[in-house]
């Protein structure tokens, strides 16, 4: 199979490139720069691509059945005016141009499915109720980029190409993101919960993140939002002890919540003060089976 990955870079992008090639898959991949991403995955077939100012060459798509979706300026700093208009229009303006590439294309050379990344940010801060994938959006800038996220990814059903979105907790991986910034203090000792510790993170080992990409890449009967998450989601608090137990240090220093506001600013810090209790209903019910289900041999596995 010949699959074309945005985003094939970053963390994720990354990993499911060494996944697709692990399974003797074709990965093309787009980016504002080709040479130097050339330079870091030698196996890609890179194309250049703008994603805000224009469609995809149409030579990317030559080929390719199954196109993913991970496109996205990140989302873990201060929100500025700046960084905001960059975090949604990568995501909104990017998606768009990517289905107006495919819908473009004459039918027999679209590809069959678009797996579109999005995040559990859309169901915004819920507290402890328990949420799942038919559940509506919540309040706050997190969830209305999600929205208009996934608003873009859903112009490519009428071009008659199954679409599966996504919506992604915070992925563990050993290279980046969350546990990457938390290992340092943990092993130091002076790790703990944040701003109280009674937020839930919905987390995925980055291995069930990977599978089920593929899965839905793979398995035809799978379409619509599915949620990438762990089935027991953990209160920060719980994560924080979890970790702890993992790199055998204590973890009872608790980071209040105005370290995170001088950290990230008031907004994004308020953000991290919340969390969603996010069930993988659907995920489950089409029959993906969870390699990591479990929060501390998650953890174990990983550090």
């Amino acid at each position: 199979m010949r699959v074309l990955v945005t985003g094939a870079s970053g963390l994720v992008g990354s990993a499911l490139c060494d996944a697709l090639f692990a399974r003797g898959d074709d990965v093309v991949g787009l980016s504002r720069d080709p040479s130097r991403a050339r330079a870091a995955n030698p196996r890609v077939t890179w194309h250049s691509w703008q994603p805000t100012l224009e469609r995809p060459d149409p030579a990317a798509y030559e080929g390719v059945e199954a196109v993913v979706n991970l496109l996205g300026e990140r989302i873990d700093q201060r929100w500025t005016e700046e960084a905001k208009r960059k975090i949604i229009e990568s995501r909104r303006t990017g998606t768009h141009n990517l289905v107006q590439g495919i819908e473009a294309l004459e039918p027999e050379r679209r590809p069959k499915v678009l797996v579109s990344q999005s995040a559990v940010g859309y169901y915004g801060d819920r507290g402890g109720e328990a949420l799942q994938e038919d559940d509506g959006p919540g309040a706050g800038f997190d969830a209305e980029v999600t929205v208009a996220w996934e608003k873009a990814a859903r112009e490519v059903e009428p071009a008659g190409v199954r679409l599966v979105v996504l919506r992604t907790g915070q992925v563990l991986a050993r290279g980046g993101g969350m546990l990457k910034q938390l290992l340092g203090p943990f092993r130091l000792g002076v790790g703990g919960p944040l701003a109280g510790g009674e937020q839930y993170v919905s987390w995925i080992h980055v291995e069930d993140e990977i599978g089920i990409l593929l899965w839905a890449v793979d398995d035809e009967s799978v379409s619509g939002v599915v949620n990438a998450t762990a089935p027991e989601p953990a209160t920060n608090r719980e994560f924080s002890k979890a970790l702890g137990r993992a790199v055998n240090r204590p973890a009872v220093v608790p980071v209040p919540g105005f370290v995170l506001d001088l950290k990230f600013g008031s907004e994004f810090g308020q953000v991290l003060r919340g969390g969603q209790r996010v069930m993988p209903k659907r995920t489950l019910e089409l029959g993906y089976e969870f390699r990591h289900p479990d929060l501390d041999e998650a953890l174990r596995d990983l550090v």
